[in-house]
C-alpha cells in the first residue's frame, strides 16, 4: 500500500481486506520472531545491541512506502523518543526524490529495507519483473547508505514460491506484519492510534505508512502509550536476534 489519492486508498483497502484470507499473502508459511530466536545457532550472542527480546517485551515499528515529505518530521519524532524503526522504502518517486532522507534513516540507526521499486504486486508479475523490482531499490539503497538491504516487504503482503525463490537468490527475507492501522483509509490520527493500540502484542510488527498525512501525527501517542505498557521498540533484526532473517523466508508474528 503506497501511493496517494482517493482511488488508490479504495483499491488498497479492498486488496488488504482480501489479503487477510489468502495464502498468497504469505501468512501460511511465516516464521514468528520467537521461533527465529529459538532456532538461533548455538553460541550466538546473547544480545543484539542493548535489547534481548527473549527477556524484554519487544515490538517493532515499521513504515512502508517512503520516504515522503512527512519523513523528516517522523525522523525528528523517533530521534526525540529514542525509538528505532524499520523503513521499507519504495524506489520510484520516493528513494529517487528523497535520497538525503534515506541517508539520514541509516545514519540515525534505523533499518533501511525494500518495498520494491514501483509497488508492483509481485504475485502478478514475471520472475524477471520480480527480480527487477527487488534489485533496483537494493542498488540505490546500497549506493546511498553503503549497506545492501537484507529485508523486503512485498506490496500488499502478497507473496508466493516464486517470490521466495528470487528473494533467496538475492539474499533477502520477507517481513509481513501483525498490526495494521489501515492508515490508507483515514487521516484521523486518533483513529490510527486507537487501531494500533488495540492490536499491539509482544513481538508485534506494526505496519504504518508515513506517506499519509494522519500517520506521523499519530506516532508520538502510539510510542508513549506502548512504552507505558512496558514495550521496548526495536528494529526487525533486533526482534529476531540472536536469530537472523534467512533469505527466502517469510517472517510474521
Amino acid at each position: 500500500m503506497t501511493k496517494t489519492g482517493t482511488g488508490f486508498r479504495a483499491t488498497a483497502a479492498l486488496a488488504a481486506a482480501a489479503c487477510l484470507t489468502l495464502t498468497a499473502c504469505g501468512r501460511g508459511d511465516a516464521t514468528a520472531p520467537s521461533s527465529a530466536r529459538a532456532h538461533a545457532a548455538a553460541g550466538a550472542p546473547i544480545r543484539f545491541g542493548t535489547v534481548d527480546c527473549r527477556e524484554t517485551k519487544c515490538i517493532a515499528l515499521t513504515f512502508d512506502a517512503g520516504p515522503s515529505e512527512n519523513s523528516a518530521r517522523l525522523l525528528d519524532i523517533l530521534k526525540e523518543k529514542k525509538v528505532p524503526a524499520t523503513f521499507f522504502l519504495l524506489g520510484a518517486r520516493h528513494i529517487e526524490k528523497y535520497p538525503e532522507l534515506v541517508k539520514r534513516m541509516a545514519a540515525e540507526g534505523h533499518e533501511v529495507a525494500s518495498h520494491t521499486w514501483d509497488h508492483k504486486i509481485l504475485t502478478r508479475t514475471t520472475p524477471a519483473q520480480i527480480r527487477d523490482e527487488l534489485q533496483r531499490p537494493n542498488e540505490e539503497i546500497e549506493r546511498l547508505t553503503g549497506r545492501k538491504p537484507t529485508l523486503m516487504r512485498p506490496p500488499q503482503g502478497r507473496t508466493n514460491g516464486t517470490v521466495h525463490k528470487i528473494c533467496r537468490e538475492l539474499g533477502m527475507a520477507e517481513v509481513l506484519w501483525s498490526v495494521t492501522a489501515k492508515d490508507y483509509t483515514t487521516n484521523v490520527s486518533a483513529l490510527i492510534t486507537k487501531r494500533v493500540l488495540a492490536q499491539a502484542s509482544r513481538d508485534g510488527i506494526i505496519l504504518l505508512h508515513d506517506i499519509y498525512p494522519g500517520t506521523v501525527p499519530a506516532v508520538p501517542g502510539i510510542i508513549d502509550a506502548l512504552k507505558a505498557r512496558g514495550y521496548v521498540f526495536v528494529t526487525v533484526p533486533q526482534l529476531l536476534a540472536p536469530g537472523k532473517a534467512a533469505p527466502g523466508k517469510v517472517y510474521r508474528p
